[in-house]
Parts: C-alpha cells; structure tokens; sequence
C-alpha cells in the first residue's frame, strides 16, 4: 500500500490547506493510534500561522511551516518540553523586526523548541560602518514561510513524514534553499530532522546553519545537567569565564541573571555521529540530540537561567560554526561553501527520554564516546573561537 500524501501550501499551484484532520482510517494500513492535524491560527500576533501537530501515538509535537519549519513543542504522554518564553508565540513573522537596526528584532518571535538559525548568517548581529545592520541576530531563516508542504503517511510502516520548502533569497545577492523532512514512526519519542541547503544561484555562494534548540522548565530545573562528549570547551567572553567550571550544570532561576554561552567540539564515533543529553536533575527525563559531527562540527550550549517568568531557558545548539559575528566566522572559515546549484545535507535526531532507564542508557552511550579521550576546559576566551578574545 502506497503511503498517502496531502499537499497543504503549493503557492505555486495557488493550493492552501487551513484545517486537515487525518487518522489511521483516512490512510488505511494497518498501524493504529496516530493522527495528524492542521489549522491555521487566528488572532493578536498568532494570526495567519499555519501549525501542523503530529501525534504518533506517544510522541507529540507541533511544526510551524509558517516560521521556517521550526518545531514549536513536544509532549511525552503529561511531559511538555520546550520553554516558556515571555514571547506569547508563536508569533507570524510580520511582527517580527528582523532588520530593526538593534540587530536583536528576531527575539520578538523567540519562543520555540528549535528553530534554526542561519542561512545567511546565524550569529550576534554585525553593523556596518555606519552603525547599519548587515547581519540581523541569528538570520532570517527562522522567520520564513515555506512555500511548499507536503504531507506523507505510510499506514504500512507508521511513518509519518512533513516536507517543507523554504527560500532565502535576495535579487543581486544570495538565493539559497532549505528543504526540510521532519520524520517521525508510530509508537516511538524520536524526531528526525534531514534538511538540505541548496545554492539556487549559477555563482558560488557561503552558508552557515545552526540548530537552536531550547529547553525550560520542567525538564531544565536546578541540578539538570547536560552530558556530552567533550574534546574542548571555550567561554564565549569573561562573563561566561566566572562559570567555566559548571558550564554543563544549571542553578535554580535567578532573576537578573546575565547568560552565559560556551563552544564546544565534541568527541564523536568512527562514523562520525555523537550525542549531547540534558537530564533533569533526578536523571528521571532527558533529551538527547543525535547528529552527524562531520555536517554540525561547532557545539554551543546556552545558559539563560534567569526568572522562569523572564525565560529560564537553555540552548543546545549543533551548528555549521559558533554564533559569533558573520564576519569573524567568515575569516576562521566556520562558512559552507556551495558550487552553483550544490547541496549539502544536514541530519538531527531529537530523542526525547521519559523514563530513568533511557536516561541512563543516553549517558552510558556519551560515556562510550568519551572513554579514554581528552577533555579540556578553558578558563578564558581563545582565538579563533570567539570574536572578543
């Protein structure tokens, strides 16, 4: 049996799709227990943003083709993952000033599970020198609708597949594509991620991507750590530097408190994949992202740990090159250089852990990878890995 496919945007073909309701009998097969839903949101800064939630059944989570494909929230059984924002999103991307001339517009929309950064650029924001923003804090990719979605249910293997096609384009200047396949099967508390960059223009062009993922409360509690396979971890700046020594330990909410971000490169297997896990303080729920080191070679972890009502958050980010100015990457060569119409891939699993057991299972597997190796931590900037150093 073929697997069933709904287009819900083809602008194109002038196709929209507002609600879409589908269940096991909508597909035939025989895998049960799942469904998929579309609706698109009404009222104050929601309106107009087309959220997909699929629910294989133990998983949920919620895609928003209208802000670049990001992933808005999970649930595992009661366990909600994500974090909550200030930002009452998700928010339609014309309220969001990406090109304000702070550079620091993209937080208006900030309130997701993952959203990527990138394409142009996926950084702090850089000023010209006229003061005039050239790159917008963390790129405009994020604040992009994808113009084509696809819809794909195989009722044989469970298999329950989102495709979106989102541009990056500019006349005279880059036109890049990011096509992302979010992948999911019935019954398990996984989410894959494959995207593909591609260079639509006949002149080479550069890239950078990376994949802000955010977790709060309650997953992210005082003690919650992240466990990681770690060659080398460097403090952004001397603020980050006063907490070298618990860069991968969290604090309970402290109002005020001032983030702290640190890059990282990590340890990875022959074939070049790695895992970073955040755990919950009891080691009873987790999270661990799976990638491929060789596509997403720069680490960076996030700490926000400010008010819960201010955003007590963290940030687990696989990327192309770390968050510094455009500029600065550009010279370390942290860039992703396309030939005209090439493509790179990047894959992303999100493995979400409800129980103590898998927890321990994700920590054991890190403590494989890091056995016998070096890790370093740095008690001060360096060159090379951050602007300011």
């Amino acid at each position: 049996m073929a697997p069933r496919s709904w287009k819900l945007t083809d602008v194109a073909h002038r196709v929209q799709l507002d609600q879409l309701d589908v269940r096991p009998d909508d597909v035939g097969g025989s895998t049960r227990g799942y469904s998929v839903s579309k609706l698109t949101l009404r009222g104050g800064r929601s309106g107009g943003v087309d959220l997909v939630r699929i629910n294989n059944g133990r998983l949920r989570f919620d895609v928003l083709p209208t802000r670049g494909m990001s992933l808005w929230k999970a649930w595992l059984g009661d366990q909600e993952f994500g974090w909550k924002s200030p930002v009452r999103g998700p928010i339609h991307p014309a309220y969001v000033p990406v090109a304000e001339s702070s550079g620091l517009g993209w937080l208006d929309g900030f309130d997701e599970l993952l959203v990527r950064c990138g394409l142009e650029s996926n950084g702090a924001p850089e000023f010209d020198e006229h003061g005039r923003v050239r790159f917008p804090l963390h790129g405009r990719i994020g604040n992009l609708p994808a113009h084509d979605v696809q819809l794909d249910v195989d009722g044989a293997t469970g298999e329950i597949t989102l495709r979106g096609v989102v541009d990056e384009c500019r006349f005279h200047f880059l036109k890049l594509r990011l096509t992302s396949t979010i992948k999911t099967r019935v019954g398990e508390p996984t989410i894959e991620i494959h995207d593909t960059i591609e260079n639509l223009s006949a002149s080479p062009a550069e890239a950078q991507l990376l994949y802000h993922v955010n977790f709060g409360v309650p997953l992210l509690d005082a003690g919650a750590q992240v466990v990681a396979p770690v060659k080398a971890v460097v403090p952004r700046n001397t603020r980050a530097a006063e907490g070298i020594a618990n860069w991968n330990s969290y604090a309970a909410e402290q109002p005020g408190f001032e983030e702290q971000v640190y890059f990282a490169e990590l340890h990875a297997d022959d074939a070049g994949q790695t895992r970073v896990l955040l755990k919950n303080s009891h080691s009873t729920q987790g999270v661990s992202l799976l990638y491929d080191r060789r596509q997403l070679p720069c680490f960076t972890a996030w700490k926000n740990t400010t008010a819960v009502d201010d955003g007590y958050v963290t940030g687990l980010e696989p990327g192309t090159n770390f968050p510094n100015p455009r500029t600065f990457e550009g010279e370390q060569g942290r860039v992703v250089r396309l030939a005209p119409r090439q493509q790179r891939e990047f894959r992303l699993t999100l493995d979400f852990h409800g129980e103590p057991g898998q927890v321990a299972d994700a920590e054991q597997t890190v403590a494989r990878l890091q056995a016998g190796r070096e890790s370093k931590l740095f008690s001060a900037p360096q060159k090379g890995w951050c602007a300011d150093a």
